[in-house]
């Protein structure tokens, strides 16, 4: 996995790179979620409200929108769950997510092209992806009583 910046001359050249403007949120956007992947909007919010007191839920889902579909962002919609971004793209990897917890971590394919498994029928589709969720408990939930995850720790 290529190391992820937070460097605001990096993030300005990645987006100017997607074809799109470079604002203030967007870079706060991309920053929060370098340092929080797997967070839902609400999640980015917060931590994009501390540096632009001023920026709204709707402008964070709209920066959201914009980067997922400019390829910046991956959005990944785990069962039970808010959907989930993560500045982890261009590769073909799953995730492992905590049944009791929910903290979500990223596992390289075992076999490393996409797709990495192909339906039983495709009905005609050309697939070029398929979503992989491996779902468990962590070291942390089989080791001891159920504990109350803070934000942080749902979306690690």
């Amino acid at each position: 996995m290529t190391s992820l910046t937070t460097e605001p001359t990096a993030l300005r050249e990645q987006l100017r790179a997607a074809g799109l403007k470079v604002t203030a949120p967007r870079l706060a956007v991309l920053a929060a979620l370098t340092e929080q992947p797997h967070a839902d909007a609400d999640a980015v919010f917060q931590r994009v409200s501390r540096e632009l007191p001023t920026t709204s839920v709707q402008a964070v889902y709209g920066v959201l929108a914009a980067l997922t579909d400019a390829g910046l962002l991956r959005r990944i919609e785990p069962a039970g769950s808010s959907a989930l971004y993560e500045r982890r793209v261009g590769d073909n990897h799953h995730h492992l997510i905590c049944t009791s917890c929910r903290v979500v971590l990223d596992v390289d394919c075992a076999v490393g092209a996409a797709p990495c498994l192909e339906p039983s029928q495709a009905h005609g589709f050309s697939v070029d992806q398929a979503e992989v969720t491996f779902w468990g408990l962590c070291p942390a939930c089989q080791s001891g009583p159920t504990p109350t995850p803070t934000e942080g720790e749902r979306h690690g």
